[in-house]
């Protein structure tokens, strides 16, 4: 090679050099021709690599390794060796001396001692059909020239590691690699990330999708931290989209000039990154790359004191083909209600404007709770931005039918009114278009023939129920009674989203009771002789605030989930409690089926107090009326025989909230879903305990949850502690008798194994 055919300047390189400068170096000098602002800095062009590799006498023995190496890219020992090899080749044969000169020479240009960032820019990288993104090495912060050597030579070796050789393999990249690399002025970065011109996951072309972290950028590209994501018009330069992160710490250049990681306090850590003129900044300088490079780009950026930088850019190579983009994710979230439907949607921020929701639309909400009932029912499908896998809105979507995904996060502002989408509450997507209906799990009404049970178990299965117009239906089904009818959504429709307190102030209360009586004694009618389990009003006061009036009489509560709730409740406000013993008196006057059960049960006292009010009302001197309490705070682990001294003689396990309470984990959290865990062996140990207590008191032992049905090591689990029933959602009911039946029938064999051979 000739002097000065090594290193060429950033700005005299153009597309038409990929071949030699790489992807990455080409399309720098494509941004600095169209005038956009890219830190100074020279490419060490692929013949510097080749000619050192000649040099050091080792270019036959890579050609060949790397060969044998895309032959065993299904070997993961074998790939591994091969590349250490090979990376060992190219450290042995290091940088020629012709090419080091040139490419110090370039360095000093940028200053004595400039501090610069060195990355790798491997033919084939960054082209319209490969992005090679993050593959190959990248080093920031680097100072002085040997470390200038060392850091280019790190590039190279990168070209032969495991991901890369998989990679070319699965691209058919067949031939020899070879490696340019961009030299750069290091930009201290205050703030960084990537946009890209259109949305990746959609293939929206109408959007920039921008990604931004603190600090230098390498954190958002790896995935180490969540950065923020906004969504900018690409027409108004609107910010349509903002969501921010969580970034627990940032990468920033140190007092030693190396990259030094500070870890960021939680408010920092939870802090906006840009603002909207920032947004708007990079959001022109990726639109003004792609018209200049004539297709969507993904752009790398950087601001500093102010000023923003472009780093990097390259072509999306991942954008969904138009056929794809028709049924292409929106969102994604949990999967809370299974089945699929297809509608248009309707964005509705709170449960006072249902009635703009038109039947079979999509409801689409930031959360739901007991005042939406009347909405969910006409919804063909049901979306939450937030909530977990046991949260109102999950609870009401899987016993009407609707195919509902919760936790999606974006929803309110990614969905907008009138679009066209199905939600697949299976998989936890919205998906645009109209989609295929998938089988969808639904309760069948057999009150036309006979029940005919598919097996029989000496464990019973039993239902959890919301809303008396589904009872009928529920009721022809296999199940041996109601072990969990909630209060809530029959006390929210009574109260036509009337405060309870608002009503006792205008004298109205009759009407309330007397709409009890009519919900609970439709489901008591249909169940009847089978058990039907009152759970009391367990509403949150975040709940009854919501309520017209609420804020006249509820307290403004942190944590409310562990708040003024439950049995604390009535012994406060006994006048509110009064009414529900009031209507289940006259119900049990007709249907003596029902019981009732007392939640959120913290401490004896408590309890004590809550029982000498059941006890002076007319529900209390009744016979045969079977007093339940929740087992959902962990302290009854211990009360639980002093409870049944005192007159309980039914224990529900309510799994959701003893699990939450456990692992000290937001049942409703759709961020923390993968801590919530029934089957944690510290959850595990607090039911065994409460059954095996009950049994030892003989009184009744039951568990509220779905674990029973879609984990048959869970249900064998309950059914060898001694378990008397479960409670699942309708749905279940069937799997739940299954994984029971199967159980019980293992432990008959294992005890005539034991008989047997004793």
């Amino acid at each position: 090679m000739q002097a000065n055919n090594y290193v060429r300047d950033i700005s005299s390189l153009r597309i038409t050099d990929a071949e030699e400068a790489g992807g990455k170096g080409a399309n720098l000098g494509e941004l600095v021709a169209a005038g956009l602002p890219v830190p100074p800095g020279f490419v060490l062009m692929r013949a510097g690599y080749l000619d050192s590799m000649k040099a050091g006498g080792v270019e036959t023995e890579l050609s060949a390794l790397h060969q044998e190496a895309l032959a065993h890219v299904d070997s993961t020992a074998r790939l591994a060796e091969l590349c250490g090899r090979m990376q060992k080749l190219v450290t042995k044969a290091g940088v020629s001396n012709d090419t080091r000169d040139e490419l110090l020479t370039a360095y000093r240009l940028l200053g004595s001692n400039s501090v610069v960032a060195v990355r790798s820019s491997a033919t084939g990288e960054d082209s319209r059909d490969a992005s090679f993104a993050g593959m190959n090495r990248t080093l920031t912060n680097v100072i002085g020239e040997d470390a200038l050597v060392e850091a280019v030579q790190q590039c190279w070796q990168s070209l032969f590691t495991p991901r890369v050789i998989t990679y070319r393999a699965g691209r058919s990249f067949t031939s020899d690699p070879a490696m340019a690399v961009v030299v750069q002025q290091m930009i201290v970065a205050d703030t960084a990330g990537v946009a890209f011109t259109n949305d990746p996951s959609t293939g929206a072309q109408d959007h920039v999708v921008i990604e931004a972290a603190f600090g230098q950028g390498e954190v958002v590209v790896s995935g180490k931290v969540e950065p923020d994501t906004y969504v900018v018009a690409k027409d108004t330069l609107q910010v349509l989209h903002t969501r921010v992160g969580y970034q627990a710490f940032k990468i920033v250049r140190g007092p030693d000039g190396h990259d030094t990681t500070v870890e960021l306090d939680r408010a920092s850590a939870e802090t906006r990154v840009l603002d909207d003129d920032a947004l708007r900044r990079i959001a022109k300088l990726a639109i003004a790359t792609e018209q200049h490079n004539g297709c969507p780009q993904d752009v790398e950026w950087a601001i500093s004191s102010g000023a923003t930088w472009l780093v990097q850019a390259r072509p999306i190579t991942t954008l969904p083909h138009p056929a794809e983009r028709d049924h292409a994710v929106l969102v994604r979230g949990l999967p809370a209600a299974p089945g699929t439907a297809s509608g248009k949607v309707r964005v509705l921020l709170a449960p006072q404007v249902g009635d703009h929701l038109l039947d079979g639309e999509i409801l689409v909400a930031p959360m739901t709770n007991p005042d939406w009932l009347p909405t969910i029912r006409r919804a063909a499908g049901l979306v939450t931005d937030t909530g977990g896998m046991t949260c109102h809105a999950a609870i009401v979507a899987r016993e009407l039918g609707v195919p509902c995904v919760v936790g999606a996060r974006t929803a309110t502002t990614e969905l907008r009114d009138g679009m066209l989408v199905t939600v697949d509450g299976t998989h936890g997507q919205v998906i645009a278009g109209q989609v295929a209906k998938t089988p969808q799990i639904t309760v069948v009404d057999r009150s036309a023939a006979p029940v005919n049970a598919a097996e029989v178990t000496g464990t019973k299965v039993y239902v959890n129920l919301a809303m008396p117009d589904t009872a009928d239906g529920v009721a022809a089904q296999d199940v041996d009674g109601v072990g969990l009818l909630r209060a809530e959504f029959m006390l929210t429709e009574a109260l036509s989203g009337r405060h309870p307190r608002d009503l006792i102030v205008r004298g109205e209360q009759d009407q309330l009771v007397d709409a009890m009586v009519a919900s609970v004694a439709r489901v008591a009618a249909a169940f009847t002789p089978r058990p039907v389990i009152y759970r009391a009003t367990d509403f949150r006061s975040n709940e009854f605030r919501g309520l017209r009036g609420g804020e006249n009489y509820e307290p403004v509560e942190h944590n409310p989930m562990i708040g003024y709730r439950g049995c604390y409740r009535y012994i406060k406000e006994p006048e509110l409690f009064a009414l529900e013993l009031q209507a289940l008196a006259r119900v049990r006057e007709q249907y003596p089926n029902v019981h009732l059960m007392i939640p959120f049960v913290r401490t004896r006292w408590e309890l004590e107090q809550c029982l000498t009010l059941v006890d002076a009302s007319p529900l209390g001197r009744q016979r045969s009326l079977h007093r339940w309490v929740m087992a959902e705070v962990p302290s009854v682990v211990h009360w639980l025989p002093q409870y049944v001294g005192m007159g309980i003689d039914g224990v529900s396990i309510g799994s959701n909230d003893l699990t939450q309470l456990m692992l000290g984990v937001d049942r409703d959290s759709d961020v923390c879903a993968e801590l919530f865990d029934e089957s944690d062996a510290a959850v595990l140990a607090a039911i065994g305990h409460i059954i095996t207590t009950a049994c030892r008191l003989g009184i009744t032992s039951s568990l509220c949850g779905q674990a029973p049905s879609t984990n048959p090591a869970f249900a064998e689990h309950l059914v060898r502690m001694g378990i008397t029933s479960v409670s699942v959602n309708p749905d279940a009911a069937g799997a739940a008798r299954r994984a029971v039946g199967a159980a019980e029938r293992r432990l008959l064999l294992e005890s005539a194994v034991r008989r047997r051979d004793g």
